[in-house]
């Protein structure tokens, strides 16, 4: 007999897959706190693993800046987590009609070099640190699947991985301890036209912050820690820029280079 996690997972995953827009769970199924709905989520993974998106390979974590808190109307971070089929390296291309409504943030990645598992402890950014072995600019593709997104909740949104759709992640630096990684900048283009740019102490004051945030929650909601070798998105320095069929991207983080993403018809 299936989990209530379970039950929800497989009314999201259909949904999700034939780009039908999410609606709301079942009252009796419907997430009532985070762990609730970080069970479903984790339901829905494996469920979309099976179904050929590749293993989890990474974590999103969205929300991390206040620019993005009042574009989605939610006043906490929350995450989601990343499929190896959906991870392009240096430049992606993606076809426009594979998404309900495709956007891209601008963000920094880092990639652990051992494991953040579930601690007494609670971790902080200096705790966090030695646990980074690489930095690299990272461009998340997000996907506004949902009927209503404010109408939803956050509970449902991080249920459905936070509107991650794949990343875009640039060549990893590994002496990246003379960067200041709270002072980067952060901008994106268009079709060779700037259209944000944003700082990187806007992640929570430094984003090894957001690090932290996301081992602890996973402690927090029963998850079962960060990997050794999974990466993680830390969060956008700009709002989420919303692409059309033809779009050329490019984002740049001072001090870790570049991404680029081509949007097919």
């Amino acid at each position: 007999m299936q989990t209530r996690a379970q039950q929800a997972a497989a009314i999201l995953m259909p949904q999700r897959l034939a780009l039908k827009p999410i609606t709301h769970l079942p009252d009796d199924l419907a997430p009532k706190n985070m762990t609730e709905c970080y069970a479903i989520q984790s339901a829905l993974n494996v469920m979309l693993t099976a179904a050929g998106l590749g293993d989890v390979v990474g974590h999103k974590i969205g929300c991390t800046t206040p620019v993005m808190q009042a574009f989605v109307n939610i006043d906490h971070p929350a995450t989601g987590r990343v499929f190896s089929k959906t991870v392009m390296h240096k430049h992606g291309r993606v076809p426009r009609h594979g998404f309900v409504k495709i956007g891209i943030e601008c963000e920094i990645a880092v990639r652990l070099s051992h494991d953040l598992l579930p601690s007494s402890t609670p971790y902080t950014r200096e705790s966090v640190e030695s646990a980074v072995g690489e930095v690299m600019v990272g461009m998340e593709l997000v996907d506004e699947r949902y009927e209503d997104y404010r109408a939803l909740g956050v509970r449902t949104l991080a249920a459905d991985d936070f509107y991650n759709a794949g990343c875009v992640l640039g060549d990893p630096v590994t002496d990246w301890h003379h960067l200041d990684l709270a002072a980067l900048t952060g901008r994106t283009w268009i079709n060779d036209v700037e259209v944000a740019s944003g700082v990187s102490s806007l992640v929570m004051g430094h984003p090894l912050n957001a690090l932290a945030w996301l081992a602890n929650a996973h402690g927090e909601h029963g998850l079962p820690g960060i990997k050794a070798g999974e990466f993680v998105l830390l969060g956008s320095v700009v709002q989420t820029q919303w692409l059309n069929a033809g779009d050329r991207v490019r984002i740049e983080v001072s001090g870790l280079g570049e991404a680029r993403l081509d949007m097919d018809d």
